[in-house]
């Protein structure tokens, strides 16, 4: 450790690091940090020791009257933050969370993920997985009502995207940090828009969705800035009525030395028996799980029939209208394609629920059934009957009232941040069912 702790150190120095930032996310998934003035001599005790802070003060951590935590900086996610200023350059590393007692501290979201992990690890597994976060660039009219940046849709070009300088400049920097973008475009909405990056195992993947949310909202903001206009990215699910909203679709796989164990090249299909279970596993838990993948009550204004949303508890191959997707390719590429998930879950929790599904799939040998390979939007309720195709959760309330009875998840989450995350889904949801929103006025107000 002293020698990585020696490189890292002549790396920052290389990099004129002036400021070193210590990132958490709470039970949400909102980036918290605290930034320290860079000391060399001050880095080994860094690593070895940690920081302590009040941990009473983080959403879904403790409480005050057990405040005190330990942030334990993990060495291997340094990244210079490309958009701060030179002269005062920054760089960050993800933490764990720790308790004063030495151990693991149950209500850190990325040691969830790392637990689960570890399972696997043991049997000799590898968990990849490749998100696809959508997001809106957004404006505000003359009365500061958001509105979408431009009026072009899927894969179009100047001048109606007005995205292309957005997300060049947004793929150049996260370059910088390290990730490899594969491809960038406009989205099926006004001013939607993706950036795809390569996939990796699921921790690194993690850390990387919460590094690409803070990234896109910090450089839009820096050039919206330098242009004195009033741009700013959401990735909020469904920020506009009668648009597609935004999802994160997620490619997984896993993998036993070096083999991709969701491929068999003797199968009519190329999928192994393992493939079968993990999607089994998916389907079976899928309305529980949504409540972790989707879990904000807008994330259910995303997830109605009519905008490509994937709500039907079915499978197929290349079938975008089902829940899951196997894609084409074969072979090491082999992967399926769960399209739940919008981007405004947490994604540590989210990996680590989607991952025990699929692992409770293996060991129960859950059938998935055969292939649905007919477009599920045209079939009407009473067809969707007869193909035994069930829906996912319609609302926040029907999502959390699963998860609490569905004791694979909950296990997922473990006992503490499952206590923590449905106390918040209750919250959230009686604050939100108590609302008058513009349209019960319109509709309601001359009764």
């Amino acid at each position: 450790m002293s020698e990585e702790i020696d490189l890292i150190i002549e790396r920052m120095e290389r990099d004129n690091i002036k400021f070193v930032r210590l990132q958490i996310v709470d039970i949400h998934g909102f980036s918290k940090n605290i930034a320290i003035p860079f000391k060399a001599e001050d880095i080994e005790d860094l690593f070895s020791e940690g920081m302590l802070f009040d941990g009473s003060s983080i959403d879904g951590f403790v409480e005050i009257n057990e405040s005190d935590l330990i942030l334990k900086p993990d060495i291997n996610t340094y990244s210079k933050l490309s958009w701060r200023p030179e002269e005062s350059a920054v760089c960050r590393f993800i933490c764990d969370v720790w308790t004063t007692e030495g151990k693991p501290f149950e209500g850190d979201p990325r040691g969830v993920l790392k637990k689960s992990l570890s399972k696997i690890k043991d049997k000799g597994y590898s968990y990849n997985i490749g998100p696809e976060p959508e997001f809106f660039i957004v404006d505000v009219d003359e009365e500061g009502y958001p509105l979408p940046y431009d009026n072009a849709s899927y894969f179009d070009v100047e001048p109606k995207d007005k995205g292309p300088d957005f997300r060049r400049e947004i793929a150049l920097n996260l370059e910088e940090l390290g990730f490899e973008v594969e491809a960038s475009h406009h989205e099926v909405g006004p001013g939607q828009n993706e950036i795809a990056f390569k996939f990796d195992d699921a921790l690194k993947t993690a850390d990387a969705v919460i590094t690409f949310k803070q990234a896109i909202k910090a450089i839009v903001s820096n050039m919206a800035a330098f242009d004195e206009m009033d741009y700013t990215v959401t990735f909020m699910p469904k920020p506009f009525f009668g648009v597609n909203g935004s999802g994160m679709h997620c490619h997984q796989s896993l993998f036993k030395n070096g083999e991709n164990l969701f491929s068999d090249e003797n199968s009519e299909t190329g999928l192994s028996q393992e493939a079968m279970y993990f999607m089994g596993g998916l389907l079976k838990h899928a309305p529980a799980l949504t409540a972790i993948t989707n879990p904000t009550v807008n994330s259910y204004k995303r997830l109605v029939p009519g905008y490509e949303a994937p709500v039907y508890r079915a499978y197929g191959l290349k079938n975008r209208s089902a829940l899951i997707r196997v894609p084409a390719a074969r072979g090491k590429s082999t992967r399926i394609e769960y399209r739940a998930p919008d981007p405004s879950c947490n994604p540590y929790l989210a990996f680590a629920a989607m991952l025990e599904a699929g692992l409770d799939g293996l060991k129960n040998k859950i059938d998935p059934g055969e292939p649905t390979e007919i477009n599920i939007y045209e079939l009407n309720e009473e067809e969707r009957e007869k193909h035994g195709i069930k829906v996912l959760p319609s609302s926040l309330w029907e999502a959390y009232h699963t998860l609490e009875t569905n004791q694979v998840m909950l296990d997922a989450l473990g006992e503490h941040i499952s206590k923590k995350f449905l106390e918040f889904k209750y919250a959230e949801w009686d604050e939100y069912r108590v609302q008058v929103f513009g349209y019960e006025q319109k509709k309601y107000l001359d009764l």
